[in-house]
């Protein structure tokens, strides 16, 4: 028996959209953008797939699960982010008790992927964060500068991509475990 599966995301400049769009063709899932997903069609799924844009630690529309968290607590959840910083273990478990403390209850892993940036593109109140950071990082000694720091600066001048679609590899792989088990 084939086990439904839902991708939805919440994107602000693309790159969520490309992974969750990656995702739904390896699973044979069905997309959904996060506004065009409503609470009672969560119930018809097995599996749901939640990624969206980290922003200052927050996980952008995180909102959407925890509001319907009886809807989602008895299925396979699993939770992916994108953004331009390397994150860690100990950056996931900061993320997951800011964003995801309401899930204690449920057994899920949380994702993260490379994004893209381009200074140019980026609304107003992201473009005024933006050069707080570049602020931050270029008052940093040169020897200090990590690769996240030089992606940052670069893409000031031009758009740095850093999507994989290999990257989702690892969440495939666990999402198949758990459908097919």
């Amino acid at each position: 028996m084939s086990k439904k599966v839902a991708v939805i995301y919440k994107t602000k400049y693309g790159s969520t959209k490309k992974y969750a769009g990656w995702m739904t063709l390896k699973l044979d899932a069905d997309l959904y953008e996060i506004t065009d997903i409503r609470p009672k069609h969560l119930l018809e799924y097995d599996t749901i797939v939640f990624g969206a844009g980290i922003y200052r630690g927050k996980i952008n529309g995180i909102n959407f699960i925890k509001e319907n968290y009886d809807k989602v607590r008895d299925k396979e959840l699993f939770i992916f982010t994108v953004g331009m910083e390397s994150i860690n273990e100990s950056k996931k478990e900061a993320i997951i008790k800011n964003n995801l403390d309401d899930f204690k209850d449920k057994d899920f892993k949380l994702y993260n992927f490379k994004g893209s940036f381009e200074y140019k593109s980026l609304n107003i109140l992201d473009k005024i964060m933006m050069k707080t950071l570049k602020k931050l990082i270029e008052n940093k000694n040169k020897v200090d500068l990590t690769e996240d720091d030089l992606n940052i600066l670069k893409g000031f001048e031009e758009k740095v991509d850093l999507t994989d679609k290999k990257s989702i590899n690892d969440l495939i792989e666990d999402i198949n475990k758990k459908v097919n088990s």
